[in-house]
């Protein structure tokens, strides 16, 4: 299973356990970038998080060619959870130096709209695993690349 597939995976595990939006967020981006829940997050956040899904698989429009792009993603839902979406988008393009229109960028703006549609209802998380099937993952798991 590649690393986009593992990373819908761990959208399906943590809606299991919560239907609760604020809280399906840091727990998708404890349990895929390893930002931890309570107030030392930002210590992890500030450092990028960890790999604890590796590979590939994203389309090749988010794919930086590395096996960090599950963390990149749930690290920046980890802190658009907590900061919102703006400051979030901010931070990732003039601390994290991801320009809007590169691979990593592109993941911020898709992670954003994740965010933003879990926030506003319009995404459940029990819906959040094929949100990430069908947006982000390529033909490695079993999808169409864009």
């Amino acid at each position: 299973m590649d690393g986009c597939a593992q990373l819908a995976e761990a959208c399906a595990r943590v809606a299991a356990r919560t239907s609760d939006p604020a809280q399906f967020l840091r727990e998708l981006g404890h349990e895929a970038a390893g930002v931890r829940r309570g107030p030392r997050w930002p210590l992890d956040a500030g450092r990028g998080g960890s790999n604890r899904i590796r590979g590939r698989g994203f389309r090749r429009h988010v794919d930086d060619g590395t096996d960090g792009q599950a963390r990149h993603f749930a690290g920046i839902v980890a802190v658009a959870a907590r900061l919102g979406t703006r400051t979030t988008r901010w931070l990732s393009i003039h601390v994290g130096r991801d320009a809007p229109e590169s691979a990593d960028g592109r993941l911020t703006d898709h992670a954003l709209d994740f965010v933003g549609g879990l926030r506003s209802g319009e995404l459940q998380p029990a819906d959040a695993a094929d949100w990430v099937r069908s947006t982000i993952c390529g033909q490695g798991s079993g999808l169409t690349s864009r």
